[in-house]
């Protein structure tokens, strides 16, 4: 045989290798993608996601969750786990936090993981690319993430189209919308003035996210004068609108004491009075952190494992300074059914996650919702009403 045959052979031989192994890893992966196996994913999937771009990654969640290229899932959510916030009925508390589906992309597929609600954005008036990259990062060691996206979303006009689009075909599924201030706005209060004008029809309910740390100065609406302008404004318009939609503020881990304590007398007031409290948004302490890793050194907000104990004690004190009378949403951190509880006895009526599912994987949602379900039970709970504030109320009889 002519030596030249040979080589050309070999090579033939290696591409069609390559070819077949690439194709056998893909439709490995792809088939526990498709079976949203918890075990699947942490040892396989997820080592393979972070040796990806953390972005890059986000994307490729969001293209499986729009895509249904996840299998039915067989649980269904037990009595025990339905629950309200306010005048919102959910089939189990575990909701999507905002985040993920930035532009309301992939509600269909958020629903079919089994989260009991969804909170698309955060949306804003115009269409944004956000921060610079690289502007994601994972910590592995410490299950985190630090971000500094901006508020990229593709705008009010075309996220509205998708979310009345969704929820005609849906209308069970609870759709809530984050409304954020644009970069360049001059007045930031009326983007959020206007959100509330755009959304009204479609959302299930509205959040006014003040707290992100990833655009200048936003965090300053959060006090005292600046705080009752905003809800004065936004509460005016929302009562202006044909179908009044509950309205949420979500706040930042990041307060004092006597933030925490303004908030809420600002929120108790009958003119800036809110229907709901999500505590809370990301942090920008490093403190908490495990790793030696110089990426904990990027700005940006952190999620993840480490906020856990920080956003339930926070929950714990709104709680007792509003004595129960204002709906407390949990996050940060939960990634577990005994978290969620935690979360639920220190005063949320419910909760929502987002990092511990980049980590663990769709999965982790029934999971969560099987170990609650089990630890209500076990603590003599009969509904996620008769627990939610239960610890403040125990620690109180002890005294």
């Amino acid at each position: 045989m002519h030596p030249g045959k040979l080589i050309v052979g070999k090579a033939s031989k290696t591409r069609s290798m390559i070819i077949v192994g690439t194709g056998g890893i893909l439709a490995f992966g792809a088939i526990g993608i498709w079976s949203g196996n918890e075990k699947f994913y942490r040892q396989f999937l997820s080592p393979f996601f972070a040796s990806m771009d953390p972005e890059v990654s986000h994307r490729a969640a969001v293209f499986v969750a729009k895509h249904h290229l996840l299998k039915n899932r067989k649980y269904s959510d037990p009595q025990i786990l339905k629950t309200r916030i306010g005048s919102l009925n959910l089939p189990n508390p575990v909701g999507m936090a905002a985040g993920f589906d930035k532009s309301a992309e992939c509600m269909s597929g958020l629903a079919r993981m089994g989260f009991g609600w969804i909170e698309i954005g955060s949306v804003t008036p115009l269409p944004q690319d956000g921060n610079p990259k690289p502007r994601v990062f994972r910590l592995q060691e410490d299950s985190a993430i630090i971000n500094r996206y901006g508020f990229n979303n593709e705008g009010h006009r075309q996220v509205h189209e998708r979310v009345l689009e969704f929820k005609t075909k849906y209308p069970s599924v609870i759709v809530g919308v984050n409304l954020g201030a644009n970069k360049t706005s001059t007045d930031r209060i009326q983007d959020y003035c206007e959100g509330v004008k755009v959304f009204s029809d479609v959302a299930d309910y509205l959040v006014i996210n003040i707290s992100s740390p990833n655009t200048p100065n936003l965090r300053e609406l959060q006090q005292g004068d600046n705080l009752s302008d905003l809800l004065q404004r936004v509460i005016k318009v929302r009562n202006s609108q044909s179908r009044l939609v509950p309205l949420f503020l979500k706040v930042a881990p990041d307060l004092s004491e006597g933030d925490m304590k303004s908030i809420c007398n600002c929120v108790s007031r009958k003119e800036t009075r809110v229907d709901g409290l999500i505590v809370s948004n990301t942090t920008t302490s490093r403190e908490i952190l495990k790793t030696e890793s110089n990426v904990k050194l990027e700005p940006g907000g952190l999620s993840g494992a480490p906020l856990e104990n920080i956003s339930t004690e926070l929950v714990a004190k709104f709680y007792k300074e509003l004595q129960g009378d204002i709906p407390i949403i949990g996050v940060g951190g939960v990634c577990d059914g005994a978290g969620a509880f935690r979360k639920i006895t220190a005063g949320a009526s419910a909760i929502q996650l987002y990092t511990a599912l980049a980590f663990s994987g769709p999965g982790i949602v029934d999971r969560i919702k099987t170990e609650l379900s089990t630890v209500l039970r076990s603590n003599g709970f009969d509904s996620i009403e008769d627990a939610v504030g239960s610890s403040p109320r125990k620690e109180a009889d002890k005294k």
